[in-house]
């Protein structure tokens, strides 16, 4: 192979391995802070959100120890999160909290990096990965600024981070129950019970509970889930199509209402310890 054809073939090599990469490149043209700042700042005005995060980052590398890379590591953060690029967003949020834990807007670099997760939720046939990442970074928003907005909003996704929790266990219990693999089945409703009591899936864990139990012939415990049912559910269809499967298996079925003595706040609680 002749020189020129070595190098024409490394030009090719160089430009596909250019072309390939995502990221923008600024040449480094050293310029006032304020100067570089204003123009990553235009840049994430008009959405050109790559350019920007590279733009905030030229700041940063440029003048490392002033005010402005400060802001700009956020502002780079905010830019990636803005063009989906979660990962380098969550590396931008936690590298500024590492170094600033004390800022002002440490805050909101924990509520963005559960944003990212929060963000890429799937559906309940899938991996939930992100959820659980999602909820973990949505309780430390809480835990660490409990008064503060982000806190405010971080607890309404908290309740929609469970809900998909627990779905995703129903989703493998029902599984697992239409499979005959009953044990396993009653595990996972269990879990939903126990770890997500207050979402929405509750009483249809329940219900499922007295399926599983009514198939393996311990009718007793059927009875008293559906008991603990009916009386914290008394109106779910749930509950009336235990109390169908119950009546139709010529197993006395319980009253929605609970006993007087049993008639307190505490009740489900002290009901779950007894049976589950």
């Amino acid at each position: 192979m002749t020189l020129y054809h070595r190098f024409a073939a490394l030009f090719a090599l160089v430009t596909l391995a250019a072309c390939a990469s995502d990221d923008p490149e600024i040449a480094y043209v050293e310029r006032p802070v304020e100067t570089l700042y204003l123009e990553a700042h235009d840049t994430l005005e008009e959405r050109r959100y790559d350019e920007a995060a590279a733009r905030f980052d030229e700041v940063e590398r440029q003048h490392p120890y002033s005010e402005w890379a400060r802001r700009s590591m956020l502002m780079a953060a905010f830019a990636n999160y803005q063009a989906n690029r979660y990962n380098e967003a969550i590396a931008d949020a936690e590298r500024f909290i590492n170094l600033h834990p004390g800022n002002q807007s440490a805050p909101y670099a924990y509520y963005l990096i559960a944003q990212c997760h929060f963000e890429r939720i799937l559906d309940v046939g899938r991996d939930q990965g992100h959820t659980q990442r999602a909820l973990d970074a949505l309780q430390q928003v809480v835990r660490r600024y409990p008064d503060s907005d982000y806190a405010r909003d971080a607890r309404l996704k908290i309740d929609m981070t469970r809900d998909q929790l627990a779905g995703k266990e129903m989703s493998i219990g029902r599984f697992y129950l239409k499979n005959g693999q009953t044990l396993a089945a009653i595990n996972r409703f269990k879990a939903v019970i126990n770890d997500y009591e207050t979402t929405t899936h509750t009483p249809e864990a329940m219900h499922r509970l007295v399926e599983s139990y009514v198939s393996l012939g311990v009718n007793e415990e059927a009875r008293q889930v559906a008991s603990v049912l009916g009386y914290n559910y008394p109106g779910s269809p749930w509950y009336e199509d235990s109390y169908e499967l119950l009546t139709d298996r010529g197993i006395a079925a319980p009253d929605a209402n609970a006993p007087d003595g049993e008639r307190d706040g505490n009740f489900l609680t002290r009901a779950f310890g007894r049976i589950f």
